[in-house]
């Protein structure tokens, strides 16, 4: 039995009226919504192939949350990305490949996303038993000083013949290194199409010139949603993104092009409004949105994991990936975590704005 909407109510807390906002940006019957069929209504009239569909399907049929449309994929890429002991110290038996996929596994996960090596030492064992996306890039972060740079680890082939059904792939938009990342996403994509997997985007920006006056704004709608619209063009078929916390960053930091009706017509200060903005980016949705559930802060994980999910599927999205908060925490209650997220999405009181 999933948590019920007095529950879900109960952890937003303060900010309960979420789930009562209507979006007068961009209406919802302009979008794309996730639904049990979107692989027949949206993805097979693309160019994407027998094999990528039949991949992407495999994807959204798996799990708590199975031809539902939308998805909750464990990803476990930050034994890279922040360092193994960083991520795992506070939970070492994630040092271990296997306990990886179990937690995906009995959280009821649609996919679980990791490394080369994590999903190739179990592969054996579990591709044929659940999704398997491997990110293809990475940040490796030993070089001293550090740097800041997602360089290939491995071949699109290999994740193939691992049994994978997507490769994920990060892009530091923003990033003097960025336009290399962009070509070399690119062919993968292309690559793993090819070959029948599908395809999904992290789309980060990072530079520091991104902050000013003490304001953040490498999660502005604005900036964000763009680097979910270079995502699609290089044929994307799922955007990662942070979800927006604020929003004029381009004005902000005077750079680019935008226009006055992206502030005074299709978003407003509502978190609801600026992910649909996101997801608007997304071709309308016809690319599915997911938002990071972001790192773990302890006690108020689980609120704030249901509040993304309200967040994101009253925008229009496809769901959401959470790694720290659940593997970070003994297995039960990362599986309790990861079910509530679900629960967001199971449960029909929750509608689009």
């Amino acid at each position: 039995m999933g948590i019920s909407i007095s529950e879900i109510e109960k952890n937003l807390g303060s900010e309960a009226s979420l789930l009562k906002h209507t979006c007068k940006t961009i209406p919802k019957e302009s979008l794309h919504l996730p639904s049990a069929d979107v692989v027949d209504t949206i993805y097979a009239a693309s160019n994407r192939n027998n094999n990528v569909l039949r991949s992407l399907q495999s994807i959204i049929g798996h799990g708590r949350l199975a031809n539902t449309g939308y998805v909750s994929i464990l990803p476990v890429d930050q034994g890279i990305e922040h360092s193994g002991g960083a991520s795992f110290a506070p939970n070492p038996i994630y040092f271990d490949p296997e306990n990886i996929v179990k937690l995906a596994i009995e959280g009821g996960c649609n996919a679980v996303a990791s490394t080369y090596g994590v999903l190739a030492a179990v592969s054996r064992k579990y591709a044929h038993k659940i999704p398997f996306i491997v990110k293809i890039n990475h940040n490796e972060f030993l070089s001293y000083p550090n740097k800041y740079d997602q360089i290939m680890f491995g071949t699109v082939e290999e994740a193939a013949q691992m049994g994978a059904v997507a490769v994920g792939a990060t892009i530091y938009f923003g990033s003097h290194e960025s336009d290399r990342q962009i070509v070399e996403v690119a062919q993968a994509f292309e690559r793993a199409h090819e070959l029948g997997l599908a395809t999904i985007l992290w789309c980060y920006l990072r530079n520091n010139d991104f902050k000013k006056d003490g304001v953040d704004y490498h999660t502005s709608a604005d900036l964000t949603g763009q680097a979910n619209h270079i995502g699609v063009t290089i044929q994307a078929d799922i955007i990662k993104q942070k979800l927006p916390t604020n929003n004029g960053g381009y004005n902000a930091l005077k750079f680019g092009k935008t226009h006055a009706k992206v502030y005074s017509d299709l978003t407003t200060d509502n978190p609801i409004d600026l992910t649909r903005y996101q997801v608007a980016n997304c071709y309308m949705g016809r690319m599915g949105l997911i938002n990071s559930g972001g790192e773990s802060k302890g006690a108020t994980d689980l609120a704030e994991a249901i509040t993304t999910a309200v967040v994101n599927k009253r925008a229009g999205g496809m769901g959401l990936i959470s790694g720290r908060k659940a593997f970070q925490k003994p297995l039960k209650e990362g599986v309790a975590l990861l079910n509530a997220i679900q629960d967001v999405y199971l449960c029909k009181e929750v509608t689009i704005a």
